[in-house]
């Protein structure tokens, strides 16, 4: 349990550095105005209209622990098996959904969806899309090479039912 956990926060963090860059792309095209973390650690500054010195070191930090935190839980919930590409996506579609529809506006970061610039909804719809596709694969990546302990027993206990009850032996036809 412990390993999931800690594969779902290391996988959480690879995939919010993927998202990152995806951000800084869409900021440098004009789409974002401003990038989402910076806008949520402006919050914990006095003054939140204009910026204020270490906003950016602070934004990332909170971007990558809340990354790594969401990870986290899809790496308990994978107990460690394999995570399909299109179940990450569509936790990364969850993520998105819970965020910009639910915590930023919220506290004020940002509009709700309907009433927010489409452009810069696309932008961290697609970013979030890509998050829970890097997540699944980095999930994949860093689970174990070890079967489950229900696969390394199922050999044993089939030798033991073949023991006690031996199969049994095919009757002619005539």
């Amino acid at each position: 349990m412990m390993r999931n956990l800690v594969n779902g926060a290391v996988g959480g963090a690879l995939a919010t550095a993927v998202y990152s860059a995806m951000l800084m792309a869409a900021d440098r095209a004009g789409v974002l105005e401003e990038p989402p973390p910076r806008r949520f650690a402006r919050l914990t500054f006095p003054g939140r209209e204009k910026p204020r010195r270490g906003e950016n070191v602070l934004g990332t930090i909170a971007h990558f622990a809340f990354g790594s935190s969401c990870g986290s839980v899809l790496g308990l919930l994978s107990a460690g098996q394999r995570v399909p590409v299109p179940i990450g996506t569509a936790y990364g579609l969850l993520v998105w959904y819970f965020g910009c529809q639910g915590m930023a506006p919220s506290i004020g970061v940002h509009p709700p969806v309907p009433k927010d610039r489409v452009g810069r909804q696309a932008a961290l719809l697609a970013g979030h899309l890509l998050w829970g596709t890097a997540l699944a694969l980095a999930l994949n990546r860093l689970r174990t090479t070890e079967k489950a302990l229900t696969a390394e027993l199922t050999p044993r206990v089939r030798e033991q039912v073949r023991r006690v009850m031996p199969a049994p032996q095919p009757v002619s036809a005539r």
